[in-house]
This record gives structure tokens, sequence and C-alpha cells, in this order.
């Protein structure tokens, strides 16, 4: 069970997770030990899953970013289309769905001829793909953690 310390533990990670658990405390009139063990205690319960360094595709050089469903032979061929898909640098997130596709991928290429043959030489060559449908992201106004 979650508490509003391990509540405001969360938020002040998902905000910086670079916080140090002296400063959390210090906000929070606890000790860093304490912290600590809530941070373990949350690590443990599978709520907190790692920590990353969140970069910039566009100061990369990945100018399109694109959502792609796609549409599977039969059912059964999910796994090895998945495994094709991991193959892929381009795809960093895949959702298995209901509704018109069977997979959502979110890809990042750095222009249109890079979609392009991806799309043409990578993609749509997958056996188990069946056909494509690709969506340009125009902006992401909104991108945040759930909040705990």
């Amino acid at each position: 069970m979650i508490d509003n310390l391990d509540k405001q533990i969360l938020k002040r990670l998902q905000h910086n997770a670079r916080t140090s658990y002296a400063e959390i405390a210090k906000e929070n009139q606890v000790s860093p030990a304490t912290i600590h063990v809530r941070v373990e205690k949350l690590r443990k319960a599978g709520v907190i899953t790692g920590t990353q360094v969140v970069t910039s595709a566009k100061a990369l050089g990945y100018s399109i970013s694109c959502f792609i469903g796609i549409i599977l032979r039969q059912a059964g061929d999910y796994p090895k289309a998945l495994e094709k898909l991991r193959a892929l640098p381009e795809v960093v997130e895949a959702y298995y769905t209901t509704g018109q596709y069977s997979i959502l991928v979110k890809i990042f290429v750095k222009d249109i001829d890079a979609l392009h043959r991806l799309l043409i030489e990578r993609l749509q060559v997958i056996d188990e793909v069946q056909s494509t449908e690709t969506l340009i992201s125009l902006q992401q106004p909104i991108a945040r953690q759930i909040e705990p």
C-alpha cells in the first residue's frame, strides 16, 4: 500500500530523479534513512522500475516522430512480428492493441526519406505484416508520468 509519504517521494523523484534523499527527507520532515527504506520498498514492490536519462530525439537529429498501426496476417503472428520489430532501432515503443491494429508502434527517424526507406525496405517486408498505416506526429504537447 502506498501512503502519502510514498506519494511525495515518487512525485519528487519523477520531477528530478537526482534529488538527494536528504533533500526529500528535509521537505517531508523525516530522516534520510526513512526515505532510503521507502525507496527500496517501492523498488521491491515494482512501483519504481528504474532510473533513466531522457534524451531529446530532435536534438539527436531525429526530426520525425510517427505512430504506425500494424495489421498482422494472423493473430498467431504476433510473437514473430514483435521479435522482428524489436530489431528495428527506430521503434522506441510498441503496444499490442485491440481495435483496428494488432500492434501500434512509435518510431523516430531523421527525415521523410528515412521514414520511406523504413516502411518500404524494413517494415512492410516483414512476412507477418499484412498492412500498415502511418500517422506523423506534428508535436507532443503533453508528456508526463502518471501521478502517484
